[in-house]
């Protein structure tokens, strides 16, 4: 009896894989010890919490998404998603009280770390851990860890909000749910993925992307502490960076001076950092997009997140605000095409394979929406962001807007950069920033990059012909 017979007998669910979940599982088979595809929500939980009523609320969530009782196996040679019809969700309690203050904070920090750290296996649901530490009598932080196979960034709003309404309702006494059964699943997304794939509007699609990446896609060479290894690892790490309200409000207004978004204002400029870094004019940068494009899959946990690559040549010296017109150009065309999967891109470029570096692009460029306020009566909620220590990039610069402008996160390939070279080039794209909304027509070449000890440092040592190579604070401009 076959794996798939022996579950259906069993009366679970049995249904073929989502392209993005086929990569996926590629990636866990490849380094099932790695914690790179882990995503995770933390929250501040500040006041009077209702235990019996957070876990009923998690597992009533985790009742109405069949992705949390999703599990994956192999049978015949073929991938599947198997769904259990029934499953209790446990969260693990965690009494921090009887340390100090500052130890509590420590060691909280820690436990987060490490269950962001720690890998799943896509044959053992739920792939999904909670843990809920007790900082004090009304203080504790709860920690949700998904599996990026069952879940991605917008699923992370849908359980908050969900969580929220049922806990405010649990919490009340309520008996029943007062969220809307679900009438569609994920299932029924992959299922409609696939046929789609079978019609004529994947050859459009992909017609569009072969002639966008068609000739050579170099790699995206950085200067680095150290050369690029020939396996890269996951490890990674982080630096932040603030762009002031006053530096937001410039760049939104730049962008719609010339119909574009703040997400292509930043593109733009990143474009232009990344040449001026590297000394080349083809520029391949991915970003994350939803991959809602049906109204019935707003409303689903699930991985429907898509990657699309934007391309942009910066040969010819040209104005920034060409730059910017280009890349504006660039993301709609891939907006219209955004439906291809990035699984079935690849798969059909049929790029070298090479372990030291990604396929198709190296760096990525990510503007989070803002976190959403969580309100509920006699508590006081805070999402905060949780890092991971991984890195599926050699570099990624995410932002996320907040009430004093935007934070950006610096995501980096500890194997390759130093914490300090990746704290200047945020400096770097920085003072580009403020460059550009002070003179958006000026030529790439002349944008603003160094400081004035840094060009000091330039003209004196790195035209010394004697230094050695490489040297990753000697940029190109």
């Amino acid at each position: 009896m076959s794996i798939v017979e022996k579950n259906l007998a069993e009366e679970v669910f049995i249904a073929p894989l989502s392209f993005a979940q086929q990569r996926l599982w590629f990636l866990h088979q490849l380094e099932p010890e790695s914690a790179a595809y882990n995503i995770q929500a933390e929250v501040r939980i500040e006041g009077k919490l209702e235990h019996a009523a957070l876990e009923r609320s998690l597992n009533e969530v985790v009742r109405r998404h069949e992705s949390f009782r999703t599990s994956f196996l192999v049978s015949d040679e073929q991938v599947w998603q198997v769904i259990t019809p029934e499953l209790t969700f446990h969260v693990e309690h965690v009494d921090l009280r009887h340390l100090s203050s500052a130890e509590r904070e420590s060691e909280a920090q820690r436990l987060v770390r490490q269950a962001a750290r720690k890998p799943f296996d896509p044959e053992q649901s739920p792939l999904l851990r909670g843990s809920l530490l007790r900082l004090g009598d009304e203080s504790h932080i709860l920690l949700l860890v998904m599996d990026h196979i069952i879940s991605d960034g917008w699923s992370i709003g849908i359980l908050i909000k969900e969580l929220t309404l049922l806990y405010q309702a649990y919490s009340l006494g309520q008996q029943s749910s007062p969220l809307a059964p679900l009438e569609t699943q994920y299932i029924d997304y992959a299922e409609w993925q696939r046929d789609w794939l079978a019609g004529d509007a994947l050859n459009e699609q992909l017609s569009y992307w072969k002639e966008k990446l068609r000739g050579n896609l170099p790699v995206l060479e950085l200067p680095a502490d150290r050369p690029r290894p020939p396996v890269q690892s996951d490890i990674g790490a982080v630096e932040t960076i603030l762009l002031s309200q006053s530096l937001t409000e410039s760049l939104k207004a730049l962008g719609q001076q010339h119909g574009a978004t703040l997400f292509m204002t930043l593109l733009a400029a990143f474009q232009a950092f990344l040449q001026r870094y590297t000394g080349q004019p083809d520029i391949l940068i991915g970003t994350p997009i939803a991959g809602r494009t049906q109204p019935e899959t707003e409303d689903i946990i699930g991985c429907f997140v898509n990657t699309l690559v934007l391309r942009n040549d910066l040969s010819g010296d040209p104005s920034f605000t060409d730059i910017l017109s280009h890349a504006r150009a660039t993301m709609l065309e891939a907006h219209a095409n955004q439906d291809l999967p990035f699984e079935t891109l690849v798969s059909e470029l049929q790029p070298e394979r090479n372990m030291s570096h990604t396929p198709l692009f190296q760096v990525m460029l990510v503007l989070h929406p803002p976190l959403p306020e969580i309100k509920l009566p006699g508590l006081t909620l805070k999402q905060i962001e949780v890092e991971n220590e991984t890195a599926k990039f050699d570099l990624m610069f995410s932002f996320r807007e907040e009430g004093h402008g935007l934070v950006g996160f610096l995501e980096y390939r500890t194997e390759r950069f130093d914490a300090s070279t990746v704290k200047r080039m945020g400096e770097h794209y920085q003072r580009l920033l403020k460059g550009i909304v002070a003179n958006p027509s000026q030529r790439l070449s002349t944008l603003p990059l160094l400081s004035d000890d840094e060009r000091q440092h330039l003209l004196l040592e790195c035209n010394d012909t004697a230094t050695p190579y490489p040297r990753q604070d000697c940029l190109h401009h």
